[in-house]
Formats: C-alpha cells, sequence, structure tokens
C-alpha cells in the first residue's frame, strides 16, 4: 500500500490538509542512525518503521475508520558497544529519547491528541519505563509502543532471519525502496551470539559487543532477500498495527 497521503503522512502533509481534520491517534515512527551491513542506508530502522506505520494508517482508515497521523521517524537511537566506534553510528542516551518522546507526547496532549503509538524500527531502544514515566506526568496520555519487525512471525515469511541488516530487513527495504539497497555487495553478516550457553539463553542480558559479533555490522545473512518476501511481511506487519490501533481507539481498552 504505503500510499503518497497527505492526511496520514506529517512529513508529505501541510497545515492546509491537517486543520480542520480529526484525528483519533498519532502514530511515532522511531528508529536510528548505525550502519546496515555494507548495502542498506544508516536510516533503514527510521525509514522501515516509517513505511510500515504509513500503511498501517492506512489499513486502519480502510478496515475500522479511523483516522491516525504519522509523526516524521525519530532516527535517535541508543548503540551498543562497538558500535558507537563505527564512522556516523551515533548513540542518544535514555535521557534524551525521553526528553524528545516527553516533549513529543506533550505537544499532542496540549493538542487534544491523547493517543499515541510509537513503532520501533530499532531493536536497542526501549520505551517501557519511559511510558510509565509519562502515565504519572500525564494520566490522561495513552502511550503505546510496538517493534513493527516482531509484529508478524519472521520465521514464516524468512529462511533464515537474522536481527540486524538481514533477510527480513532487506526483503522490506527491496519492497518500499529498492533504490537503496545494494544487495551485491552485501557482507555475510555475523552471528551474534556469546560464548556461554545462560547468556545464549537469555538468562540474563548483557549488551553484545558489536565488533566482535561481525566483522560488516550485519547480524544474519541478507543473501535470501527477495522483493516478494518483503511485500508478504510488511503487509502482515501493517495488518497487525492497524488492529493495535484499532484496540487503543476503542471505547474501552479493557474487558
Amino acid at each position: 500500500m504505503n500510499i503518497s497521503d497527505k492526511t496520514i503522512d506529517l512529513s508529505i502533509s501541510n497545515y492546509g490538509t491537517t486543520r480542520n481534520r480529526h484525528y483519533d491517534i498519532a502514530l511515532l515512527p522511531w528508529g536510528a542512525t548505525e550502519p546496515h551491513n555494507l548495502h542498506l542506508p544508516y536510516l533503514t530502522d527510521a525509514i522501515l518503521s516509517h513505511d510500515i506505520a504509513v500503511d498501517a494508517a492506512a489499513k486502519a482508515r480502510e478496515k475500522f475508520g479511523l483516522e491516525a497521523m504519522v509523526l516524521p521517524a525519530i532516527p535517535l537511537g541508543a548503540q551498543n558497544p562497538g558500535q558507537r566506534e563505527l564512522p556516523f553510528c551515533i548513540h542518544y542516551r535514555y535521557d534524551t529519547q525521553r526528553a524528545v518522546l516527553t516533549d513529543i507526547a506533550s505537544s499532542l496532549q496540549h493538542q487534544g491528541i491523547r493517543r499515541l503509538l510509537i513503532i520501533n524500527g530499532h531493536g536497542g531502544n526501549s520505551f517501557k519505563n519511559m511510558i510509565r514515566d509519562l502515565a504519572v506526568d500525564m494520566p490522561d496520555m495513552l502511550i503505546a509502543t510496538g517493534e513493527w519487525f516482531k509484529a508478524a512471525p519472521a520465521k514464516e515469511y524468512f529462511d533464515n532471519p537474522g536481527d540486524h541488516a538481514d533477510e527480513l530487513e532487506t526483503s522490506v527495504m527491496m519492497h518500499y525502496h529498492p533504490e537503496l539497497v545494494n544487495l551485491s555487495e552485501a557482507g555475510p553478516g555475523g552471528n551474534g551470539g556469546f560464548a556461554g550457553e545462560a547468556l545464549s539463553r537469555g538468562v540474563a542480558w548483557v549488551p553484545r559487543n558489536w565488533a566482535r559479533i561481525s566483522s560488516d555490522t550485519g547480524i544474519g545473512n541478507p543473501a535470501l532477500a527477495t522483493t516478494e518476501k518483503g511485500a508478504r511481511f510488511a503487509n502482515a506487519c501493517a495488518d497487525a498495527f492497524a488492529q493495535v490501533i484499532a484496540d487503543l481507539c476503542a471505547p474501552d481498552l479493557y474487558r
């Protein structure tokens, strides 16, 4: 879908379009600024979260009659050790991200928009504690967050999905922006694993040192990526987020 519609995409919209329209919810794509193997743009996480959000907004209107506005994507991502040393990989602290989210939520609240959905495209970002704090400061503001790449089961759409610049991300980027993908230049991707069994199982968490797990910054091999896989997966994820929009805008959030 991914239509160019000024009524749902603020990056191309204007005040003449929005000033007399009612919006039920705002969607906030959030990504990062970081290398994505050797073949995808630094802003991949921001680009894809934006495009999924636009499709979800269009589907929410079509299926549920709800009006959503997609805000400009935020490219402010938290980075692991081993990434900050890479050229133009920018680490944004928790406090910076919290301040940005607080200002966005406060502005929307002041304008009468009471629902905000963060569509996250970067695994290093975590918004739950921020949202809990904002629920104290803005009790009439409902804020939700979800990672678009987990909205559908990746293993049902891809042969060997990884978790960074892999078959999944590359396929979805090929679907939306084939002109930004240079698959012939891609590296094989790293394995992303720990040596220890407990850490590998996730019994405890520690940030991975990116320089130790990948020589090209990718985690997962993008070689099997195709436009068709990306289209199917993006459509399923947008469907899932359209349903989230409907759930958040329902008269009663609870049973």
